[in-house]
């Protein structure tokens, strides 16, 4: 991550640009006539401002601050994927598994698309085409059963809607099956899964799934109803029971946390606090599926989307259930975000994308920090230089750069593949996302050492040593 140093500063450059923060936010509330926001801005390791508008609970006269709790609704579905994904690397599951080769029960569904082919990969993504919401669902009720037992025991009444990648198709249904999948292969419940797993370790002691202990109920928002036709307030309806799709309450102290996370750059593998390797993160985070937009404004990775605004992705999550809303979002380039939580329905993924954007910029105006280079392993010094081959006039560098083996072909910058080493000396990998991910790359010694060649998967590369005059 950030050394802490560069986290301090960008925390001081976005303190500066405290007035602008606020302004905005109060401008939100008022312009929506929000009862109240809790917001802050997150860069690296540090809340580097928060603020409390208006209300939390008008008939007390509470006003709402960085320990106030709200349902961040489907912002939920964040912390199932994770645990989704902690399962995987354990090697517990596997993306393509047929979710029902994990709950059986499913094998009773009906739909247009067989359900074998919903897996839990499409599942986490929204692309499964499975049916939105439970059976007998009616939001305005609220009718919701939250219960997954009760909803695979109506498995008949299950299915897919459209065939599986053709479309986005968001499903609470879907994440639901995958809380019961966490609960099943962990052997314990869901909740108690996120709570010993992900949200113990990252310090998030105030955030829980209903019902609140006592200890925390009194911090909890009073949801409202929007207000159209006057400024009175109307308390909500109570939100539905539920948990893996959108269950949590937390706050903006415990959801910076969690940005922190979501934004760490030290390579870490999983431990303690580290609740997901690095690598992981960056696949949940990478967009994978399109909405269909062809200049892609919006796609979606594994739990998270991702919204382009010129030259920033911000991944980023948003939650809506009766009497709240909710918006996470961040920019792992510049390791800033922003959480906004009200105590109404509201659009507020655009207000998160203000906050983090002004604090971004305040972030990204920094003398950029200088670092010492990463030293060049020796065993892969005689490694390094310019190969070639005849049929496919390229010329390649092998570089050491950013504390990685790299090849650099000068006249395609997109294309930067990167080596990871295996337990045979001059063995490596292709690290993902090129064409050759995946695909050995092995360099060959003459005999007297000096490397003559490298293949890289199906092409060979000879290997141009400088000419002594």
């Amino acid at each position: 991550m950030s050394s802490g140093s560069d986290t301090r500063a960008g925390a001081a450059a976005i303190a500066e640009v405290a007035t602008s923060l606020e302004a905005c936010a109060a401008a939100f509330v008022k312009e929506h006539r929000l009862p109240g926001a809790s917001v802050a801005v997150v860069h690296g390791d540090e809340l580097a401002w928060s603020a409390g508008i208006g209300l939390c609970d008008a008939a007390a006269g509470r006003t709402a601050d960085d320990t106030t709790l709200y349902r961040v609704a489907s912002v939920t579905k964040t912390f199932t994927g994770t645990a989704i994904m902690q399962l995987r690397d354990e090697g517990r599951l596997d993306l393509d598994d047929p979710v029902v080769a994990h709950l059986p029960e499913l094998s009773a569904a009906v739909g247009i698309s067989p359900i074998e082919r919903v897996t839990i990969r499409r599942l986490l993504s929204h692309e499964s085409g499975l049916m939105g919401d439970a059976p007998g669902t009616n939001w305005e009720g609220p009718t919701y059963q939250g219960s997954v037992a009760a909803n695979l025991a109506r498995a008949s009444e299950i299915g897919v809607r459209v065939p599986p990648n053709t479309q986005q198709k968001y499903s609470n249904m879907g994440y639901q099956l995958l809380g019961e999948i966490v609960a099943r292969v962990s052997g314990r419940p869901y909740a108690e899964y996120v709570r010993e797993q992900i949200l113990e370790p990252l310090g998030m002691s105030a955030s829980s799934y209903p019902p609140l202990p006592d200890a925390l109920r009194a911090r909890m928002a009073t949801g409202y109803t929007v207000r159209q036709f006057s400024d009175e307030l109307s308390e909500s309806v109570a939100a539905p029971d539920n948990e893996a799709e959108g269950g949590l309450i937390s706050c903006v102290a415990d959801l910076a946390r969690w940005i922190s996370f979501q934004v760490r750059k030290d390579g870490g593998e999983r431990s303690g606090a580290q609740v997901l390797a690095e690598s992981t993160l960056a696949e949940m985070h990478r967009p994978r599926y399109l909405s269909g937009d062809p200049a892609w404004e919006l796609a979606w990775g594994i739990s998270w989307y991702a919204v382009r605004r010129g030259d920033v992705v911000w991944v980023q999550h948003s939650g809506d259930i009766h009497g709240f809303s909710s918006n996470v979002c961040f920019d792992r380039e510049q390791q800033v975000g922003a959480i906004v939580l009200v105590n109404t329905l509201g659009s507020v993924g655009e207000l998160s994308m203000q906050l983090a954007a002004i604090g971004r910029e305040a972030v990204a105006s920094l003398p950029a920090a200088i670092v010492p280079p990463s030293p060049t392993p020796e065993g892969y010094r005689d490694l390094l230089g310019y190969y070639g081959g005849d049929n496919f006039r390229q010329m390649l560098r092998l570089e050491w750069r950013d504390g990685r083996l790299t090849f650099v072909d000068p006249t395609m910058a997109s294309w930067r593949p990167t080596l990871t080493a295996t337990e045979q000396p001059d063995a490596f990998v292709v690290d993902p996302y090129v064409r050759e991910a995946g695909e050995p790359c092995v360099f060959h010694r003459r005999a007297d050492g000096r490397v003559d060649s490298v293949a890289l998967g199906p092409t060979v590369f000879r290997r141009f040593d400088a000419v002594d005059d």
